[in-house]
């Protein structure tokens, strides 16, 4: 019967996890843990799997120091049980660890460790030791060590060209996906993009895979901004845009910086019209999702009084850019650098409107829902000096 009770509690802490509530997930964990002490026998499989639970929960709330202390007493008891392959799989979550905590030394010991058993276990071309050489990049990236992270890239790329037969395509993706993001931190954004068209290729056919595919192509259009490939750039963007709204996730911070984005790439396009209506509609989400003073939002409200003032609606540009500089004032100071970009923006705009700063502003709200139409006959193609946010 406690057994029972113990895993009703494993199951609804997993289920707690899925859905990102970590403090009730962390409850029923505990909960589970306290019936392995009381009723179970020492060092059970079934009490590593919790501690591995658990320590999944306190990595996700920024408790490292908790995580590592129930990974190093889950090894332990698969190394009592004789399971190799979960020591090691342990090890590379110790890593991680161990990496979060910047104990960069100790964090190398594990990942070689694991990659060591994987090696003898599964063959040097497994996606599981391509993904702990991706662990290794990662950590010699992050200290410097550009030429060692760059190797342990190109380790697992070769790993990744002729994987092991039964190599599960969402796997293999997502390794492409992080060597990606080490190569695009290197400099190197055209082989970044390369891996992303290759992951890209993997799943834009894999059924359940549409959010994913979406992460990728938001990212290649990140990356083909960069470049100035900028209508690459919003095509990505549409794409990825056009699978979250069919998928159900148009309500989320992520859906509303990539409308952002992409409205930065209309700018660059021209393409006026296409971006006020994207600034406005990631305005609409991020006020939802993360409300009026987050930094996002406010970036966004900058990307709109840029926009408004390049179609000549230079009073609702000042009533925005009003907005931004007071709540930035408020959180950071008035001796911020971002504080003093968003001043002399204010001003410009200020001396060619013929007044002085507002310090009363109208309601936001007003503002957003006038008619957007009255400008369009103004707008030409005249862009104002300061500069749109990312």
């Amino acid at each position: 019967l406690m057994r029972f009770f113990s895993s009703m509690s494993r199951y609804l802490a997993e289920a707690h996890v899925q859905a990102l509530q970590f403090d009730e997930a962390e409850k029923l964990c505990r909960k589970a843990l306290e019936i392995h002490r009381e009723h179970s026998a020492p060092a059970s499989l079934e009490e590593a799997s919790d501690r591995r639970l658990m320590a999944l929960i306190l990595d996700a709330k920024g408790d490292y120091d908790g995580a590592l202390e129930h990974l190093v007493l889950a090894s332990m008891t698969m190394v009592a049980n004789g399971r190799d392959i979960e020591v090691a799989t342990i090890d590379v979550s110790i890593g991680n660890t161990y990496l979060a905590l910047a104990r960069f030394d100790e964090s190398v010991f594990s990942y070689q460790k694991a990659l060591t058993v994987l090696k003898s276990a599964r063959g040097d071309d497994h996606p599981t030791v391509a993904s702990v050489y991706v662990r290794l990049a990662d950590l010699y990236h992050r200290t410097g060590r550009l030429r060692e992270s760059k190797s342990y890239c190109e380790n697992a790329l070769r790993v990744y060209a002729k994987p092991a037969p039964g190599a599960a395509p969402d796997e293999i993706a997502g390794g492409l996906m992080e060597i990606a993001a080490i190569y695009e931190a290197l400099g190197d954004l055209d082989e970044a993009l390369k891996l992303l068209q290759r992951a890209l290729k993997l799943l834009e056919d894999s059924p359940g895979q549409w959010s994913t595919v979406a992460g990728i192509e938001a990212q290649m259009g990140v990356l083909y901004y960069m470049v100035g490939r900028y209508a690459d750039s919003r095509n990505s963007f549409e794409s990825a845009v056009g699978k979250l709204r069919a998928s159900g996730e148009r309500k989320s911070a992520f859906f509303g910086v990539l409308l952002n984005q992409m409205g930065l790439a209309c700018v660059q396009l021209f393409k006026i019209d296409e971006a006020a209506q994207l600034f406005e509609e990631a305005r609409a989400v991020l006020e939802q999702e993360c409300g009026a003073s987050h930094p996002d939002t406010l970036g966004v409200y900058s990307n709109l009084a840029a926009i408004y003032d390049a179609m000549g609606r230079v009073e609702d540009a000042i009533e925005i850019l009003e907005h931004v500089l007071k709540v930035r004032e408020e959180k950071l100071g008035t001796a911020n650098p971002d504080v003093e970009d968003e001043k002399k923006r204010l001003a410009e705009l200020l001396k060619e409107a013929g007044r002085s700063r507002n310090r009363k502003q109208k309601s936001l709200e007003n503002l957003f829902v006038t008619n957007s139409q009255r400008a369009k006959k103004e707008a030409g193609r005249r862009w104002s000096n300061f500069g749109f946010r990312s």
